[in-house]
């Protein structure tokens, strides 16, 4: 594995020691909280700083970003084998180019997308997207339909192992509310995963129950060109 740049891994060092001080002042246990760095934006060098100190959950939004990155992050790879995790909005017809590259599928949405992975990429692992802020602009099914896509994927062949959800943009309060009622709704179906918290929110999500949180702005900085 060549050498990655020293400073952008001292920088993904600092953000890390960060993210675990923030994740236990807010009650969770740092070691029982997997971070997944999501690289969106950023090039090869991004994923090998978060393997340098330690971080092997790596977040991608895009398939062709995907496509075009992880060539180059797996010859690269020597000891420390990242886990890949989907996360952005999934496309049926995408499937396809991120079968067999994806470890974890977390924004599985509807029966479609449970079936062409299936079809696929058989034994996938995933987690069912749920809409937990009802805003119609947002990916997600209906809380009221998760119990009926864990049953989905599992007739799929696939590994459901807990649910996912984004945060509306509103008061803190109203954001809580969104993160207990998923964890409620992991509990009622029996699943262990919560994904929910990104950067500006991990606090709240860790406090209600999270088991992995998403983020990439604290760990790397703003993504290039914003």
């Amino acid at each position: 594995m060549s050498r990655s740049d020293p400073d952008l891994v001292a920088r993904v060092r600092a953000g890390h020691m960060a993210l675990m001080e923030r994740i236990a002042a807010a009650g969770g246990d740092p070691d029982a909280v997997t971070v997944v760095a999501v690289t969106k934006g950023f090039g090869p060098e991004a994923v090998h700083a978060a393997l340098e100190v330690g971080i092997a959950d790596i977040g991608e939004n895009y398939a062709q970003e995907v496509r075009a990155k992880w060539p180059e992050v797996s010859s690269r790879v020597a000891e420390r084998t990242p886990r890949l995790h989907f996360v952005g909005r999934l496309q049926t017809n995408k499937i396809r180019q991120l079968a067999g590259i994806v470890d974890l599928y977390q924004s599985v949405d509807r029966p479609s997308l449970m079936s062409e992975i299936g079809r696929r990429h058989p034994g996938a692992a995933v987690l069912v997207q749920v809409n937990v802020s009802d805003e119609p602009t947002k990916g997600g099914c209906r809380p009221d339909e998760a119990r009926s896509l864990v049953e989905a994927g599992l007739e799929a062949g696939l590994s459901v192992e807990g649910l996912m959800a984004v945060a509306g943009a509103e008061p803190d309060v109203a954001v809580r509310r969104q993160f207990d009622r998923l964890v409620g709704l992991s509990d009622d179906l029996g699943l262990a995963v919560r994904s929910i918290g990104m950067t500006a929110d991990l606090e709240l999500a860790v406090a209600a129950g999270s088991t992995m949180v998403r983020v990439g702005t604290a760990l790397f900085g703003p993504r290039p060109g914003r």
